[in-house]
């Protein structure tokens, strides 16, 4: 999954960069809101969480501005102004969730990974598919009641089809969603974990769709 911080405090990116990255996300951060607003306007994320108190543009009218373009990805907003009144302002510009500072970061990971679990339709940490046992929060997988070892790029491949099993997923948006769109990679690298992760779960775990991607298979 990918994740856009949107943070003006470098401390607090970091943090919440690392807890990201540690709970399976792919974790960019800016500083700014109008950096924010051509980022999210122009990228695909899966969730953005965001700093209401930016520079150059704040975070609650950078909020409006997304939603106003259509953008749908999951937002948490992070901000010091905790009273009520600027938390419900928060939910109705757009927010999916607010978390007022000081905060835990176990907490903004558990609401993060709850946020990508409900955008897709997953509203259990773990999910059975067959002879495989798939839990979204501890990133452990279990086929016939025994543990797959997985790589972490194994695991954000597997959690990314889980997440949209409604659809086919290209190989381009898989590239962009592990990789990022200036990595270099290119199809053949997503190529070769999809052959990995059939031998661990099984062939018909992921089912290929010439010409379009990926999806996830009936039981494996």
């Amino acid at each position: 999954m990918r994740a856009l911080v949107v943070e003006d405090d470098a401390r607090i990116a970091d943090m919440v960069s690392a807890a990201l990255t540690a709970a399976g996300f792919r974790a960019e951060t800016v500083a700014d809101g109008e950096t924010a607003w051509f980022q999210g306007g122009t990228e695909d994320y899966d969730l953005v969480i965001l700093d209401l108190g930016l520079p150059r543009l704040d975070g609650l009218t950078l909020l409006k501005r997304w939603r106003a373009e259509g953008r749908a990805f999951p937002i948490l907003v992070l901000s010091a102004r905790g009273t009520w009144s600027e938390r419900v302002e928060g939910i109705e510009a757009g927010a999916d969730d607010y978390l007022p500072k000081p905060f835990m970061i176990e907490e903004m990971t558990a609401r993060a990974r709850a946020l990508i679990r409900r955008a897709g339709g997953q509203a259990q940490p773990v999910h059975r598919m067959g002879a495989l046992a798939i839990d979204l929060n501890r990133m452990t997988v279990q086929r016939d009641g025994l543990p797959v070892a997985m790589t972490p790029l194994e695991f954000r491949l597997l959690s990314y089809l889980l997440l949209n099993r409604d659809r086919i997923v290209a190989p381009s948006e898989l590239v962009d969603h592990l990789y990022g769109t200036e990595d270099g990679r290119e199809a053949n690298a997503i190529e070769a974990i999809i052959t990995r992760l059939r031998r661990k779960l099984g062939a018909a775990a992921i089912q290929t769709r010439r010409g379009f991607g990926y999806t996830l298979g009936g039981d494996p």
